[in-house]
């Protein structure tokens, strides 16, 4: 019997999925080709009929999270970018930095978990990379109470806060330092997303 037409798709998607959440977990060096295949319940042999090479796999993991468990994340959160309302970077600030987030390893969003990962991969790795940072930041720009520069500067600031506080409580051991972190970056987010233009340009 021949496969679906949608077979290697899916396919595909399994062995992203499980390489997310294996790279998550285990760091990138750690996990090998035979862990990601075996995770996706298929043998070695089958992967390069998908990717050309870890890397390239790597890329893909990364790139798949916006729209993949960040979509179902969001969705649980009850977060809508296009709103267009400052709830919903409210909502966002609370879900990321919250502690369901920390601890739920495997699916962690990529600009955590895997950081100092790719800060030495490729281009290409990098670039997916910066595709979510850019989507959090337009988030919060379009869900912003300012306009224009003001807004995005803010978003900016706002995106660095929760990726920096959870990294840090992330790489931090288990202590009081690490929850005073992450809940000081949710503080300060949340305050710097209600504030209006005048108290913001005075505190810079």
């Amino acid at each position: 019997m021949p496969y679906a037409k949608d077979h290697k798709l899916n396919t595909r998607a399994r062995i992203v999925e499980a390489a997310r959440r294996l790279f998550n977990t285990h760091g990138y060096d750690r996990v090998t080709l035979d862990m990601v295949m075996a995770e996706a319940g298929l043998t070695r042999g089958g992967f390069y009929a998908h990717f050309p090479s870890k890397e390239a796999l790597f890329a893909e993991a990364v790139d798949s999270f916006l729209m993949g468990r960040g979509l179902q994340w969001r969705n649980e959160a009850g977060i809508d970018p296009t709103r267009g309302e400052r709830v919903m970077a409210e909502r966002m600030i609370d879900a990321y930095l919250s502690d369901a987030h920390l601890t739920d390893l495997a699916g962690q969003c990529p600009m955590i978990a895997l950081s100092s990962d790719v800060a030495r991969a490729s281009g290409e790795v990098r670039e997916s990379y910066q595709k979510l940072l850019a989507a959090m930041i337009w988030l919060f720009e379009v869900n912003s109470d300012d306009q224009g520069q003001r807004a995005r500067e803010k978003a900016m600031a706002i995106a660095a806060l929760c990726v920096g506080g959870m990294i840090l409580a992330r790489t931090l051991p288990e202590s009081r330092l690490a929850d005073e972190v992450r809940h000081a970056a949710h503080a300060m987010a949340r305050d710097f997303c209600a504030a209006p233009e005048t108290t913001v340009a005075a505190t810079g």
